[in-house]
């Protein structure tokens, strides 16, 4: 696993082809193209229609086609790296950033319609898309279709891709929409990590009801092994910085270690074969609710635009990278003398993705409604397609899975496998373009009213300190678990488990949590120390 520094052509500049001068020049063009993407995203910030992940898919396709013409049709690339890359140091940032941002009073708002929605919801997905590869290989004359291919293709085109879904919604503007596909396409990592499994483990061309009742216990284990290992090591990391309290002698240390504890919590994940985007994400969130309240004025700032910083230049340099690889010419070579049946694979496997994303969305929302006694509380239709809709952009995941599924180091000479990859890449050509510049003027279209509520939300430096599962989107009121209602009978609890939940959670939280591990106001005064005096005045 690495990257091949080894620029892929020989006729820019003179010293091109000196060993030593390669890397250089393949590291600085690309270099070049990251500030670009950045540039360009600047001026088009105002604009309805761009966002920055498909302004670096654009340059990636202009420089690609460019390297075609210099390069005479040999290659389109400037680093070629291994898919496992994009797992271990690319989408880790990413994904921790997110929970650490995440406005967690809408996430545990909606946590059991997100858990529906990516886990049952990824599974109606993957059903519709695994029994319709069958039906698609034979029309098409691909020869038989084996079951691991479809359970595999099934995994990956069913999953929401959570660094996409970044790009497409605001957390600011859509608070509702942002929590739910977000979360969805946290939750349905570990779906997906347990159908790839199930390829490896059982026999999936003869499904019994004990091979199902493992794949649901496989699933259970995964998620909540995984979302306890993000959370203990979260909370590790607030104990270790509270009881030291590094940032007395140096606030570098503390930063460093918030950041490579962060880190840990995903490759250890990965080491025990669990979901570390889900590891990675609920550390996220319990380091902001904990761990961020223990460090230094100074470190908090620090750490808040580094978090921002590092996954805003990892989602560039996937999209970048995904606009590149897209015109390798390799695959395209053993597809090209059958044209219209990889058009046609591709649209047939984008249409299956279309009816398996709706037959997910659409009745499990219907289901969720039920259980929503508030109108307030319940998705309506047109959020329901806003859902759906931005549900279906799928990115560098799905060619990241497609990679390490039907090819060898990125290489493949099997024609069935081409048609796979051709077709992942056009699918995440097309839905990253298409379906992500029509999702902001959709909302704006079906939702008017959301945009003008922006203003009404908090920052993110107020976001960061609002309760674990909080109520009120002021920070003040959160303090005290005076103004919230106590459960006094079945079916107050019943029918409002949000408040319910949310009063003996704070009690738990004020009462153990806190004075252990830290926190917003219970941070213990260290003289000398740089402490804000609102975390103590009023106490």
């Amino acid at each position: 696993m690495g990257f091949d520094w080894s620029l892929p052509f020989g006729g820019l500049g003179g010293s091109i082809g000196e060993p030593d001068a390669a890397p250089v020049h393949s590291i600085t063009l690309f270099v070049a193209l990251l500030l670009t993407c950045i540039l360009i995203g600047h001026l088009l910030e105002k604009s309805r229609w761009m966002n920055e992940s498909i302004t670096a898919l654009v340059i990636g396709v202009v420089t690609g086609i460019l390297i075609l013409v210099t390069t005479g049709g040999k290659s389109s690339r400037i680093l070629i790296f291994d898919e496992e890359i994009f797992f271990i140091y690319l989408l880790p940032p990413i994904i921790f950033n997110a929970g650490f941002q995440v406005k967690k009073k809408q996430f545990f708002r909606n946590f059991m319609t997100i858990t529906l929605f990516g886990a049952v919801g990824t599974l109606i997905s993957f059903v519709i898309i695994f029994l319709g590869m069958p039906l698609q290989h034979a029309y098409f004359v691909l020869g038989v279709v084996l079951v691991h291919t479809s359970v595999a293709l099934g995994a990956i085109f069913s999953a929401t891709d959570s660094v996409c879904t970044l790009q497409v919604l605001s957390q600011e503007d859509t608070p509702l929409l942002y929590s739910l596909v977000f979360g969805e396409g946290v939750v349905n990592d570990a779906t997906s990590v347990v159908l790839f499994n199930a390829i490896q483990r059982f026999d999936l061309s003869h499904i019994t009801s004990s091979i199902a009742l493992q794949l649901l216990g496989s699933f259970l284990y995964l998620f909540f092994t995984s979302t306890l290992l993000g959370i203990a090591i979260g909370l590790l990391s607030a104990y270790i910085i509270k009881k030291l309290y590094f940032g007395r002698h140096s606030t570098d240390r503390e930063v460093s270690l918030m950041m490579l504890m962060a880190y840990l919590s995903y490759v250890m994940a990965e080491l025990f074969d669990l979901s570390g985007i889900l590891t990675v994400f609920f550390c996220g969130i319990v380091m902001s609710h904990y761990t961020w309240h223990n460090v230094t004025e100074s470190s908090r700032v620090t750490t808040k635009h580094a978090f921002a910083a590092l996954s805003f230049i990892s989602e560039i340099f996937i999209f970048l990278y995904v606009g590149m690889d897209a015109l390798d010419i390799e695959k395209w070579r053993i597809v090209a003398k059958s044209p219209a049946t990889s058009a046609g694979v591709s649209s047939v496997m984008l249409g299956m993705v279309l009816l398996g994303r709706a037959a997910s969305v659409f009745p499990l929302s219907f289901i969720s409604n039920l259980f929503k006694k508030s109108d307030n509380d319940k998705i309506q239709f047109k959020e329901q397609i806003i859902i759906w809709w931005a549900g279906l952009i799928r990115g560098a995941v799905s060619m990241a899975l497609a990679y390490n599924q039907f090819t060898r180091a990125g290489y493949t000479q099997l024609q069935g496998n081409a048609f796979m990859i051709t077709s992942t890449i056009t699918i995440v050509l097309f839905s990253t373009v298409v379906f992500g510049l029509a999702t902001k003027p959709l909302i704006r279209w079906l939702l008017p009213g959301h945009t003008a509520r922006s203003s009404e939300l908090e920052d993110d430096a107020k976001a960061l300190s609002l309760p674990l599962l909080g109520i009120s989107q002021d920070p003040g009121a959160e303090t005290s678990t005076d103004n919230i209602q106590r459960p006094v009978s079945l079916r107050m609890l019943l029918t409002k488990p949000t408040n319910t939940v949310h009063y003996y959670w704070r009690k738990f939280d004020d009462g153990f949590m806190r004075p252990v591990f830290g926190g917003r106001g219970f941070t213990p005064f260290v003289p000398g120390s740089p402490i804000e005096r609102s975390l103590h005045g009023g106490k």
